[in-house]
C-alpha cells in the first residue's frame, strides 16, 4: 500500500484569531520563490509588498509583521497571498516557516517577539 503524504495547511499554523475580517489581509508577494505556508514575513517600505522577514537590512522586511496562510508560487512574478496580519491570534511555533537568515534561537525569538507586537501570537503545542 503507498504511504500518502499531506502537504502543510493553513489548520497547521493558524490556532485561533478572533475575526478573518479583521485578523487576515490579501497582500502582495515579491517575485523570487515559492512561499510555504507558515511563512513569517515583513513588508517592504519603499513597496509594500512582502518577503519572507529577513534577520537583518533595512528596507522594513527585517521586521516580521504578518504569517501567510495558504502556499503561494511567487517564483517568476509577485503573487497575491493572503496572511494574518494583527490579532488577537494564535500561531503554531512549530509551523511557522524562516528566512534563511533566521538560522539560530535568539533570531526566531526576535522574530516570534516582533509578531507578538502586532497581535500574532506562537505558542509550542497548539
Amino acid at each position: 500500500m503507498p504511504v500518502l503524504t499531506e502537504q502543510p495547511s493553513m489548520g497547521d499554523v493558524l490556532k485561533y484569531e478572533v475575526n478573518p475580517n479583521y485578523t487576515r489581509e490579501v497582500i502582495t508577494l515579491l517575485h523570487g520563490m515559492p512561499y510555504p505556508v507558515g511563512s513569517v514575513l515583513g513588508r517592504i517600505t519603499a513597496s509594500g509588498k512582502y518577503k519572507l522577514a529577513t534577520a537583518t537590512g533595512s528596507d522594513g522586511a527585517q521586521t516580521a509583521s504578518a504569517v501567510l496562510l495558504y502556499a503561494v508560487d511567487a517564483t517568476l512574478a509577485d503573487a497575491t497571498g493572503i496572511v494574518v496580519v494583527r490579532g488577537p491570534s494564535i500561531v503554531s511555533r512549530a509551523g511557522l516557516a524562516y528566512d534563511g537568515s533566521v538560522d539560530d534561537g535568539t533570531k526566531i525569538t526576535a522574530k516570534i517577539a516582533q509578531l507578538a507586537a502586532v497581535g500574532i501570537i506562537a505558542r509550542d503545542g497548539v
